[in-house]
């Protein structure tokens, strides 16, 4: 038997409460997405103005941070020609994000769920995303 860590709705609110708040800081309106353990949606948020195209993007870059259990701007290093892991963002029905924006959300050792920021640059997602991971972070002391 198995006991799994994984994030509640309330963790979900904080994540996308942290992530929101740096998004409206530097100006740029994101789609969030926070998913469990397993890659599975948990709670979604699209600011107004966030772009329709970024909706499936967030939710996939959380997918594949908890599939690689690190932030999917590791696996977009590793995506480029001549590198291990090049061609991996076909994998899975294209699911695979290797663009920044996408971090796996920890409690100890356990990857707990994901976060994924899609609709500014690679970097602002990326700041974005890390901004919601401290929240969390913030709220389990």
């Amino acid at each position: 038997m198995l006991t799994i860590n994984r994030l509640s709705i309330d963790d979900a609110y904080v994540l996308i409460a942290g992530a929101r708040a740096k998004a409206q800081e530097i100006d740029v309106p994101m789609c969030i997405a926070i998913t469990d353990e397993g890659g599975n949606l948990i709670a979604f948020e699209r600011m107004d103005g966030g772009k329709v195209t970024a909706i499936t993007l967030a939710i996939d870059k959380s997918f594949t941070a908890i599939g690689i259990r690190k932030g999917t701007h590791a696996l977009g290093e590793a995506n480029q020609p001549g590198q291990p892991a090049h061609g991996i963002s076909s994998a899975l029905g294209g699911r695979m994000v290797a663009i920044g924006g996408g971090l796996p959300v920890f409690s100890g050792e356990d990857v707990v769920g994901g976060i994924g920021v899609s609709s500014g640059s690679p970097a602002q997602d990326l700041l974005v995303a890390e901004a919601g991971v401290q929240a969390f972070a913030k709220s389990q002391k």
